[in-house]
């Protein structure tokens, strides 16, 4: 059985296209492969090899044809792909102006933000629309009496708006979040074999600046191999997000229980043994996925402990987790758009 973001039933529900299209192997080995053309390009202003020969690699490297499978023997053996990578550049293309100066965490750590930011852009955009859904209800629903409940007890009486916008709310901090967050995260990883871009020279910074700016990314002041905070702020992020809209699934899987019934919903899940049940299945989803990113971000921070310079066994475990809680963002959005969606009536005005 495989994970249930790519399972061949269970990613029905699970399953984000457009978030996993920008963690595929496909995209991870292409970015990996544009920061390698981009460090032969602009190594000429770090003094490791002529212009000429930078400009005839990285046009090498840019007609390299691989496949993710490539990489999977070097991988077993080095613990990392980036030696089998460099091996099979520097054969197909016969040049050696080629990775030297840099290493395997730069290359990885950097085709890493190449897939996070546009993701981010992503989960923005979705926060944009699922705030929109939210203002409609309010509009055709806000005003609407209900009963406020204070730990699942009749507390006090309250409109729709009231409840709505406990979900919507979050929604415009959660942007702001994510605006303060990309500078901290949309960045180059340079440093080198210890981190500390002596393999550069003085020209470390105009080399950092240029291969930047051709990936459309930021620099940092150091390399950040032992500095993970963005990473796990990001994750944070994510948590957060999903922990808003896991709220927003929980309220309306109790305002759909039968004797509450204060919220009708169109295309519910259905019951092999209980045909007339409509079950809340995006809701749960939105429970479901809200807790499995705050178990997730868990090993984010414990991912922050570098030893050293550099760590292979916190660096992996970023690998298996980040990519998993980014598409569970992605796809609680998408479950909250459509579950806003679903909603015909709130407050049991037609019961």
């Amino acid at each position: 059985m495989t994970g249930v973001f790519d399972h061949p039933w269970l990613s029905g529900l699970f399953a984000d296209g457009e978030i996993a299209a920008l963690w595929s192997a496909e995209a991870q080995l292409a970015h990996m492969v544009a920061f390698e053309a981009a460090w032969s390009r602009h190594g000429h202003l770090a003094g490791l090899w002529s212009r000429a020969e930078g400009a005839s690699a990285a046009t090498a490297i840019e007609a390299v044809s691989l496949a993710p499978e490539d990489l999977r023997d070097g991988t077993a053996q080095d613990g990392v792909c980036v030696p089998a990578l460099v091996r099979l550049l520097k054969d197909r293309t016969r040049e050696s102006a080629i990775h030297t100066g840099t290493t395997s965490q730069d290359v990885i750590d950097t085709a890493t933000v190449l897939s996070l930011v546009p993701s981010l852009q992503v989960i923005e955009q979705r926060l944009v629309t699922l705030d929109d859904a939210l203002r409609d209800l309010e509009t055709r629903f806000g005003d609407i009496p209900m009963m406020g409940r204070t730990r699942m007890q009749a507390a006090l009486p309250i409109t729709v708006s009231d409840r709505v916008q406990t979900w919507r709310l979050p929604l415009e901090t959660h942007r702001d979040r994510l605006a303060q967050l990309r500078p901290r995260v949309a960045l180059v990883q340079i440093g080198g074999a210890a981190g500390d871009r002596a393999a550069l020279g003085d020209g470390a910074d105009a080399m950092c600046t240029a291969i930047a700016q051709e990936l459309g990314l930021g620099t940092s002041p150091r390399a950040w191999h032992a500095m993970r905070d963005g990473l796990a702020e990001a994750a944070s992020t994510l948590s957060l997000i999903t922990g808003t809209l896991g709220k927003m699934g929980q309220d309306i899987c109790l305002m759909a229980q039968q004797g509450i019934d204060e919220i009708t919903l169109a295309g519910g899940g259905g019951s092999s043994a209980m045909p007339h049940k409509q079950n809340p299945v995006q809701a749960e989803l939105l429970v479901t996925l809200a807790r499995f990113n705050a178990v997730q971000l868990s090993g984010l921070h414990q991912a922050l402990i570098h030893e050293q310079e550099r760590s292979g066994a916190a660096w992996a475990l970023e690998w298996m987790l980040l990519p998993q809680m980014v598409q569970a963002t992605g796809r609680a959005l998408t479950g909250a758009v459509d579950l806003a969606g679903q909603i015909v009536d709130i407050g049991g005005t037609k019961n």
